[in-house]
């Protein structure tokens, strides 16, 4: 980060501070407030007595010194919700002012920005979690992920664009970045080189990606992003904020409308003569494995030899504050090892020796031990302002009946719970989704959640999770319980189960769908 650029920041923490006084002195409404704050990465909670602070982790990459700064700020200003994102970032709620303006301007002496975490600016560039040291990868794209994070820090303050822009990167078609179906998202492919896709988005009206460019070299990558905020700007919705997603582009201008005007703010872009050609290589791992070995279920070899990365998923994407800690202690003389988050709320620890990966593995054994407990979920309504439904306690409840019931590990699968249809718990790629709701049934509002099934994000097979009604809160853990004792009759996994019984599931949930 520029020393210029975080003076800059640190200068405009006075007028944040300001609205900020006013908000908690009932002087500005949470309205008003949210639409100023955001700017900052930081929005009021529901009940508008504490606030949250997003830090954004550019590639989920975690290292050692932020790690540290973070376990610090959590002892010094007493934090007790930590919550990892699939956005991979990091945030801390239940936050009174003075830990706000502490750990904001803090984290900019570690390369931590707040800046653009909220509101209507490009948000924390998203990258595959591996890579680097993922063995089916076809590149590491996480430099040029880094640096195109930097670049879209500088449009913060020029023109504001209609909405937030979110950008990813993947390196293999597991895509796990969702890069496919972003605002912008860089594909890599076998040659080293990238197909764009750009103007989808998750959320309500979902839509996929559109090609707009094909074997595009690593180091050209500003020019393509520069010309994505272009476009924005020239054809975006700046009057219906319900509409002002890259997405609704594909709307307005059609799918070759929208392509034609893309490139030719592309070619614009590059006939303005600026330079934003990258003159980096790919980080070198240089660590080696020591001849030490692990076998467990969640540590996973990496191309690099003899070395491992550990996986670690807490519950609903929140460790115990804590745990930052604990982590950090075990890694910090640890050569080269640093933490990834991942678009699913998992943290993995790279670069490990066997021996090394035995030790994280047992700070870290507070984890889910099953692939349901891996589920993914937003923050939910107790905390989020626009959130309808709980989707936190959603999922607790939903585990603890699948472990009343001791359902087999595997007969259920990962599923996604977003408290509304924003899609922040990702539900619409998700083999089971379910988005918050409310469900009226003889004129009396209940709550529930809408299912969705059999959505998926593997690039060449992406798809929208088919909406198949609503079922009450209450009874999801029934529905998610009898669907894992259908799956266990069978020995099979519910991946196996669901392609070979494709309509069953919707038959055991015709019972439990109002």
């Amino acid at each position: 980060m520029e020393k210029i650029e975080k003076e800059v920041w640190k200068k405009d923490l006075g007028e944040f501070k300001e609205k900020t006084e006013q908000f908690y002195a009932g002087e500005l409404d949470k309205a008003s407030y949210k639409g100023f704050s955001g700017r900052f990465g930081s929005y009021a909670q529901k009940d508008g007595k504490a606030s949250m602070l997003r830090l954004r982790m550019a590639g989920g990459r975690l290292t050692k010194d932020k790690m540290k700064f973070i376990a610090d700020s959590i002892e010094t200003y007493q934090v007790d919700k930590v919550h990892l994102t699939t956005c991979q970032t990091i945030q801390l709620h239940n936050l009174h002012p003075e830990a706000i303006y502490g750990i904001m301007e803090g984290a900019l002496d570690h390369g931590i920005v707040t800046m653009g975490g909220g509101g209507d600016f490009p948000r924390n560039v998203m990258v595959s979690p591996l890579s680097g040291v993922e063995q089916e990868e076809y590149f590491d794209v996480l430099p040029y992920a880094e640096a195109a994070g930097e670049y879209l820090l500088t449009f913060i303050n020029k023109k504001m664009m209609p909405r937030k822009l979110k950008v990813g990167f993947s390196n293999s078609p597991a895509n796990k970045t969702h890069a496919t179906f972003r605002d912008l998202g860089f594909v890599a492919r076998p040659d080293g080189l990238f197909d764009v896709y750009s103007a989808g988005g998750l959320g309500n009206n979902p839509r996929f990606g559109l090609k707009v460019a094909e074997a595009v070299e690593p180091k050209k990558i500003l020019y393509y992003i520069c010309a994505m905020r272009e476009t924005f700007i020239a054809y975006g919705n700046y009057e219906q904020r319900g509409k002002a997603r890259t997405r609704y582009m594909q709307e307005t201008l059609g799918e070759e409308g929208y392509v034609k005007a893309y490139q030719e703010k592309l070619e614009e872009v590059f006939a303005s003569g600026e330079d934003l050609d990258l003159d980096m290589t790919a980080e070198e791992w240089t660590k080696q494995g020591d001849g030490s070995e692990v076998s467990d279920p969640r540590a996973i070899a990496q191309k690099q030899d003899g070395l491992y990365t550990v996986v670690y998923h807490p519950i609903g994407g929140c460790p115990a504050p804590e745990k930052i800690r604990e982590i950090y202690e075990t890694i910090k003389d640890m050569e080269q090892v640093e933490a990834r988050l991942a678009p699913d709320e998992t943290m993995y620890v790279i670069n490990l020796t066997g021996d090394e990966a035995k030790e994280v593995l047992a700070a870290t054994n507070d984890g889910a031990k099953t692939l349901f407990e891996t589920s993914v979920s937003c923050i939910g309504a107790s905390i989020c302002q626009v959130g309808i439904r709980d989707s936190q306690a959603l999922l607790h409840k939903c585990l603890n009946a699948a472990r009343e019931a001791d359902i087999k590990d595997g007969a259920l699968p990962q599923i996604h719970i977003s408290g509304c249809p924003s899609s922040c718990g990702t539900h619409q790629t998700g083999e089971i989704g379910f988005h918050g709701c409310v469900k009226v049934i003889d004129k009396v509002p209940h709550p529930a959640f809408t299912l969705h099934l059999n959505g998926c994000d593997l690039q060449g097979k992406e798809r929208m999770g088919e909406k198949v009604g609503v079922i009450i809160e209450e009874d999801i853990p029934k529905f998610l319980v009898k669907l894992g004792k259908a799956v266990e009759e069978t020995g099979m996994d519910y991946k196996q189960w669901n392609e070979t019984y494709p309509d069953r599931i919707k038959e055991l949930a015709e019972e439990f769908v109002k």
